[in-house]
C-alpha cells in the first residue's frame, strides 16, 4: 500500500514537472515570438507609419459608419437617434419585401445587371484583344486615347450629351432621316430604355476597363506567337489558343470582384438616364434605396442596402467556389 502510494506521488510529481517546464518553454516561445515581432517592427517602421494614415482613414470612412446599420433592425425615430429608437428585429425586412416597390425595383436591377454582364463585361476584353493586333502603333494610341475620354467625365455630363443627341431633333435622328427613318425618341421609350443603358455603359467603361487586359496582354511570352506562327497558326487561332487562354486568370479575377456588385448596376447612370415614361423599369434598388431616404423611412432604406450588400457577399463566395471547383489555382481565395 505504502509502495503505490509512493510511485503515485512519484508520478504526479513527474506530471508537475513536465507541466511546469511545458509553462516555461510556452513562456520562452512568447518571449521570443515577442522579440521578433519588435524587431520586424523595427526594420519595418517607416512603411507602418506610411501605411497608418490610409488604414485610419479606411478605418473611420469604412468602418465607422456600419454602426448606422443598426436603423435596420429598428423603428427608427430621428428625435430619439439609434440607440433611444426601440428595436423590431427583422420586421423592416419583412416589410419590406412584403411590397413597396422592392420586388419592381429588384427585377430591373437584375435584369440590367445581367445585361450588362452579356453585353458590358465582354466589350473591354474585345477591346484590348483586338487593339493588340494593331501593329500601327499611332492609331492604337489614338484609339485608346479616345475610348478612355468619357470614362473622365461624370454622368450628369454625359446624359445631358446623350439627351441632345438622342432628342428627336438629335444628331441620330438626323442621321437616320437621311435613309428615310423617322425619328425615334430613343430615352422615352421603354423598350429602347435597356439597349440606351447598356451602349451608354459600354461607351463610358470600355476605355478604361480595357487597361488591366492590356497589362495582362503585355506579360504574354512572345515567343509563344512566334512558335504559332511557325506552325501556320492563323491570327484568330493564335487569340483562341494563346491570347484567351493567357488572360483568362486575370478575366476570372476581374468577373468575381464584380459579381459582388451585382445588384449595384449603375445608380448615376441609371438616375440621370430614368425618364417619367421609362421610370417603370427603370426604378433600380438603389433608386428605391434613395426614395425610401428621401420620404424618411430609414430603416427601409437600410434594410435594401443590407440586402443588397449580403446579398453580393453570397454571389462573390458561390462564384468564388465554383471557380475553384474547375481550376484550383483561380480564385480569389
Amino acid at each position: 500500500m505504502a509502495r503505490s502510494t509512493l510511485l503515485r506521488h512519484d508520478e504526479e510529481n513527474n506530471h508537475a514537472t513536465s507541466a511546469a517546464a511545458g509553462r516555461m518553454i510556452a513562456r520562452q516561445h512568447a518571449k521570443g515570438a515577442l522579440r521578433r515581432t519588435i524587431r520586424s517592427y523595427r526594420a519595418h517602421k517607416y512603411a507602418i507609419i506610411m501605411f497608418l494614415p490610409g488604414f485610419l482613414l479606411f478605418l473611420l470612412f469604412h468602418y465607422v459608419p456600419m454602426y448606422g446599420l443598426l436603423i435596420a433592425f429598428k423603428d427608427y425615430k430621428l428625435t430619439k437617434g439609434i440607440l433611444g429608437s426601440p428595436w423590431v428585429g427583422i420586421d423592416n425586412f419583412r416589410f419590406m419585401f412584403s411590397g413597396h416597390g422592392l420586388t419592381n425595383a429588384l427585377r430591373n436591377t437584375v435584369v440590367i445587371s445581367l445585361l450588362k454582364y452579356v453585353f458590358v463585361f465582354p466589350a473591354p476584353i474585345v477591346l484590348a484583344i483586338l487593339l493588340n493586333e494593331v501593329r500601327l502603333v499611332a492609331f492604337r494610341r489614338v484609339v485608346q486615347t479616345v475610348s478612355y475620354l468619357p470614362h473622365f467625365f461624370s454622368w450628369v455630363i454625359l446624359s445631358g450629351i446623350l439627351f441632345t443627341f438622342l432628342s428627336r431633333s438629335g444628331g441620330l435622328n438626323q442621321l437616320l432621316g437621311l435613309i428615310g427613318i423617322g425619328p425615334i425618341d430613343w430615352l422615352i421609350d421603354p423598350e429602347k430604355f435597356y439597349g440606351v443603358i447598356i451602349l451608354s455603359d459600354i461607351w463610358h467603361s470600355i476605355g478604361w476597363g480595357s487597361i488591366v487586359y492590356f497589362a495582362a496582354l503585355a506579360a504574354i511570352d512572345p515567343t509563344l506567337y512566334e512558335a504559332a506562327i511557325a506552325d501556320g497558326a492563323s491570327r484568330w487561332r493564335r487569340i483562341w489558343h494563346i491570347t484567351l487562354p493567357s488572360i483568362t486568370p486575370v478575366i476570372t479575377t476581374m468577373l468575381l470582384l464584380s459579381i459582388g456588385h451585382f445588384l449595384s448596376v449603375g445608380f448615376d447612370q441609371i438616375y440621370n438616364l430614368t425618364t417619367p415614361t421609362t421610370s417603370s423599369i427603370g426604378d433600380i434598388l438603389d433608386t428605391y434605396v434613395l426614395r425610401r431616404l428621401l420620404s424618411m423611412d430609414y430603416q427601409l432604406g437600410v434594410a435594401a442596402s443590407i440586402f443588397s450588400s449580403v446579398f453580393g457577399l453570397l454571389l462573390v463566395i458561390a462564384a468564388n467556389r465554383l471557380v475553384k471547383w474547375y481550376n484550383e489555382d483561380q480564385g480569389l481565395w
